[in-house]
């Protein structure tokens, strides 16, 4: 076996690290985030001392390695022990028991009786008191909080309540870096930043599941090609557990009174179920030996897309350009409609330059550069869509302007035509029902910069004739775009996880808990974001994350979705993000 009780201590680097000289780390619980810092602490060549209570705990460490061979050279660093005694040579003990009160504390009480004054207790909490914990243990001025975000996190939360010895703090800060973890120094709070901003948006992804708004894998797809993520929310819940999310959310929901993080429906009864994640086997997705029954389904194709032989794009900004360079370079004739000749031939020039710069980098050949500006067509007549099979309407985020358009394509296009918006949280019911033909009418929202982005979300309302969405899915993929399907909802997919998330992050740095650069690091190195929510939110634009927010309560009305004041006083002094120069940071 790769860990067993007679096996001595391996040679270890005391070099390495004054948290664990003179002696050995200690952890107690093997789970996800035990198990995680098990395995660093091996690879970095320190002593392990473990215990769980799980039968089955010998071929859990096993499991913490690829091959049989690592397995072995592991176990000559770890000691199983059997009694609490055997923990009194080291210097930091980590508690990374299940996330419940009781628990955590009954192992605290028992490290302190068995371990000298001077051993430092690190509970990987993230949700309840540590000063509650702390003063249960016996030893208040020892007990840090050590949290990692994921079992994979390249960084530690190093929580500290106002009675933690300095040194203690700084001992279990040396550990995480000599655990090959950056470190982010935090205060005793309900979630600290990563579980804060996390759970409530892994939470609010299976209520979108619940209520049938999306299914798993769009939700998945959506985040992942959306926002960059590493993996999806139920992909991660897996990884997670549903058990220990269903705990984290049922304290995170107890101490800030907030029965938006009460565990999902869903959630608990997947937990009550045994079906946990990845180790039980099985939880959103199936991890046994049979394929996923629902990512084995047939893709339905349409034959609507073939039928899409020339597209109209209504708009000339950012987006509109966009798009249009998109279907052109596809092999799709494309009519470009703008408010006059000039702003039409100003959106050709925008993909003239988008798609030389495409070929300065080797992305796009002059050929093909010729051929789809071949294929752009700039005007400003409205009536020239009539001999477009599809329209995509990209103007102003404004629902009175959409609308008006919307009217005059119902007239304008010929029967039949799809006629797209691609409206980012607006309903698209409402462009339906101003068009007269709202059987035609379906959202298209494809994601800024639209040549680069690979996710559509293709949302029919209730009126939408199924062949059109058969279209619509048809030819994002002929556009080479992976397309997820929504309800008509407030924010679709995407919009409606990401701003809480991001709104949250502000209420986080308003109350002065954590600053920007710190949430920043957290979320990025500790969750494996592409960018921190304050990064985010300088990008995509103050100004219209405000604009999002406020549709977004407006649709709910709870007291957690109003948007968080700082976001709109910075608006108001006209720092709208890295577009105005300014926004969380300052832009040279």
């Amino acid at each position: 076996m790769s860990a067993n009780d007679t096996l001595p201590y391996g040679t270890s680097d005391p070099a390495r690290s004054d948290a664990v000289a003179d002696g050995s780390l200690g952890v107690v619980g093997v789970g996800v985030i035990g198990g995680a810092i098990v395995r660093r602490a091996v690879l970095a060549g320190h002593v392990v001392v473990v215990r769980d209570t799980r039968p089955d705990l010998r071929d859990v460490l096993d499991g913490l390695w690829e091959t049989p061979e690592q397995a072995r050279a592991a176990g000559r660093h770890i000691r199983i022990a059997r009694g609490w005694a055997e923990f009194a040579s080291a210097r930091v003990i980590v508690e990374a028991v299940p996330e419940r009160r009781d628990a955590k504390a009954e192992v605290l009480r028992e490290l302190d009786r068995a371990c000298p004054p001077d051993t430092v207790l690190a509970t990987t909490t993230s949700a309840l008191s540590l000063t509650d914990l702390a003063a249960a243990s016996g030893r208040p001025g020892r007990v840090v909080g050590l949290h990692l975000p994921l079992p994979a996190a390249g960084l530690a939360e190093i929580a500290r309540t106002v009675i933690a010895d300095t040194s203690a703090v700084a001992r279990v800060r040396e550990l995480a870096r000599a655990l090959g973890l950056e470190t982010v120094t935090v205060g005793d709070r309900a979630g600290l930043v990563s579980a804060s901003l996390l759970f409530g948006f892994l939470n609010q992804a299976v209520t979108m599941y619940d209520q049938r708004a999306a299914g798993r894998d769009d939700i998945d797809a959506a985040m992942r090609f959306g926002c960059g993520l590493p993996l999806g929310p139920f992909e991660l819940l897996d990884v997670i557990g549903t058990d220990t999310a269903c705990d984290i959310l049922d304290t995170l929901a107890v101490r800030h009174d907030e029965p938006a993080l009460r565990p999902a429906r869903r959630l608990r009864h997947m937990a009550l179920a045994g079906l946990l994640g990845r180790k039980s086997g099985r939880g959103f997705y199936d991890y046994r030996d049979q394929a996923d029954s629902d990512a084995a389904a047939p893709t339905r194709r349409s034959r609507g897309a073939s039928l899409v032989r020339r597209v109209g794009i209504v708009g000339t900004g950012t987006m509109a350009t966009g798009i249009a360079e998109v279907f052109a370079k596809a092999g799709i004739d494309t009519l470009l409609v703008g408010r006059s000749d000039a702003r039409a031939k100003s959106a050709w020039e925008a993909v003239a330059a988008s798609t030389g710069r495409a070929v300065r980098r080797g992305k796009l050949t002059e050929a093909d550069q010729t051929a789809a500006l071949e294929r752009l067509d700039p005007s400003s007549d409205l009536d020239r869509l009539a001999g477009c099979d599809l329209v995509v309407e990209a103007i102003a985020e404004e629902l009175p302007l959409k609308k008006q358009l919307f009217e005059r394509l119902g007239t304008v296009c010929r029967p039949g035509a799809l006629l797209a918006t691609t409206t980012s949280s607006l309903p698209v019911i409402e462009c339906g029902l101003a068009s007269g033909r709202p059987e035609d009418v379906i959202g298209m929202h494809f994601f800024n910069p639209a040549p680069v982005m690979r996710l559509v979300e293709v949302i029919p309302s209730l009126e939408t004739s199924a062949r059109h969405v058969d279209t619509a899915r048809e030819v994002c993929r002929r556009l080479g775009k992976h397309p997820v399907q929504c309800m008509d909802r407030p924010g679709f997919i995407v919009n409606a996880l990401l701003f809480p998330y991001l709104n949250g992050a502000v209420r986080l740095a308003e109350s002065h808990y954590a600053g920007a650069d710190e949430i920043d690091a957290v979320m990025k190195v500790g969750c494996g974001y592409p960018l921190g929510p304050f990064e985010l939110l300088d990008v995509i634009g103050l100004d219209v994350s405000l604009s999002i927010q406020r549709v977004l309560h407006d649709a709910d009305g709870r007291p957690g979705t109003i948007p968080a004041p700082l976001l709109g006083h910075l608006v108001a002094a006209g720092r709208s993000g890295r577009k105005t120069g300014a926004g969380f940071r300052v832009y040279g």
